[in-house]
């Protein structure tokens, strides 16, 4: 490279794009397209960056690959800052492959973390779990370490949506703790306001308990030791049930678990019949075949809680009771209630999501995130920006609580 190429170059490194691109804004060489595509992605034009980064890549030669992987990386960093979960992951793998083979580690090692950072957006954590395990931090420039202890914090944070217990908990502290050395060392503004947020998460209520008709605000840490305590949890944030060491989850089975959350809702009580029906069949006007199907969803329900609970019935409905007549029924809630939940905590962490990369994360169609979003738009929840394919959605931050437990994960088997 020249020498206003290697000056824009030093320029990018201290975080200083606009120096960057007073050097090369008028050249077009392969080398000061990348350049410039960098100083774009960091002056947050993502979209006017990932053109230049594919201008660049066509640009060097065939025995350039080494040049050509390093645009692969910092096209996909450009991806999963604009949420664009359209392209896999063997791309970029391969570009990983290409820069360990010419020794550039920091680069290589750039890859893979952000294809972990991919797999904890979308929710599939135990795929990020083994991709961060593949990745050794030590011996990297203290920015790129302090990258890698924010996705090992990330997906430990992540990780409470399917387990919030408190050895779940403790390890995400303790990642947390990591990620805050980490930047600190590091010196990079950026970083350490993402790790300052992901500590704050620790701090804000994060669920609900509602226990015979009272409600009362958790933080995690709250949450953690009431799926610790000697009680039924009838827990909404993941659709399950606990009770000591036993567990059930119906994750795949909503209506179950709404007859569920109802029963439990009710305790020490009964439920009337028709109270259940509106809740699970959303039906207010029921007869007698809904009657009919009630019995059928509760004689299901009944086998799968055998080995927490029982459900009798009444004479005016059902009733739960945990084995264990000493123990309490606790039912715990998001911070926030309705099925766009999940949608609104993807939304609320800043980024301009499209819809199809909603509709990946969140496992759904294309067409039920539509739906949702004009719904939300209606009622001033999010907005749009851009027309068509280029059509971006966002949403404020959901202030005052955290929405750890109203991020998507993976479901787990049926």
């Amino acid at each position: 490279m020249d020498s206003l190429t290697n000056a824009a170059a030093r320029a990018l490194a201290a975080g200083d794009a606009l120096g960057a691109l007073k050097r090369i804004a008028l050249r077009d060489d392969a080398p000061a397209l990348a350049l410039r595509g960098i100083a774009m992605a960091q002056l947050g034009e993502h979209a006017r960056a990932r053109e230049l980064l594919r201008r660049a890549a066509r640009g060097f030669g065939p025995h350039e690959a080494l040049a050509r992987a390093r645009c692969v990386v910092a096209q996909a960093e450009v991806a999963l800052a604009m949420r664009d979960f359209g392209g896999g992951s063997r791309v970029l793998l391969a570009a990983a492959a290409t820069l360990e083979a010419h020794a550039d580690r920091a680069n290589a090692t750039q890859a893979r973390l952000i294809a972990a950072r991919r797999l904890v957006l979308l929710g599939r954590l135990a795929d990020a779990g083994t991709a961060l395990a593949q990745i050794d931090a030590r011996g990297l420039p203290p920015a790129l370490a302090a990258v890698a202890e924010l996705a090992a914090a990330e997906l430990a944070l992540r990780a409470l949506c399917v387990d919030a217990t408190p050895a779940a908990l403790a390890r995400a502290q303790v990642a947390l703790a990591r990620a805050h050395d980490a930047a600190a060392r590091a010196r990079v503004p950026a970083l350490q306001a993402e790790v300052a947020e992901a500590c704050a998460a620790l701090d804000r209520p994060a669920a609900r308990r509602r226990v015979a008709g009272l409600e009362q605000l958790l933080r995690l840490d709250e949450v953690a030791a009431v799926l610790d305590a000697d009680a039924l949890v009838v827990d909404a944030c993941r659709r399950s049930l606990r009770a000591g060491a036993a567990r059930q989850s119906l994750a795949r089975r909503p209506l179950l678990f709404a007859l569920a959350q109802a029963l439990a809702e009710g305790w020490p009580g009964d439920v009337d019949r028709n109270a259940l029906i509106a809740s699970a069949f959303r039906m207010q006007r029921p007869d007698e075949t809904h009657r009919a199907r009630l019995r059928v969803e509760i004689g299901r329900l009944r086998a799968l809680l055998a080995p927490l609970a029982r459900i009798d019935a009444t004479a005016r409905g059902f009733a739960l009771r945990p084995h264990d007549p000493t123990r309490d029924v606790v039912v715990l809630v998001p911070p926030i209630d309705g099925e766009t939940a999940s949608l609104l905590a993807l939304l609320a962490d800043g980024a301009a999501w499209s819809t199809s990369a909603l509709a990946v994360a969140l496992g759904a169609s294309q067409r039920t995130v539509q739906r949702a979003l004009v719904e939300l738009e209606a009622a001033g929840r999010v907005r749009a920006i851009g027309r068509a394919r280029a059509q971006r959605w966002l949403a404020p931050p959901l202030a005052g609580f955290t929405t750890i437990l109203l991020l998507p994960a993976a479901l787990p088997p049926a």
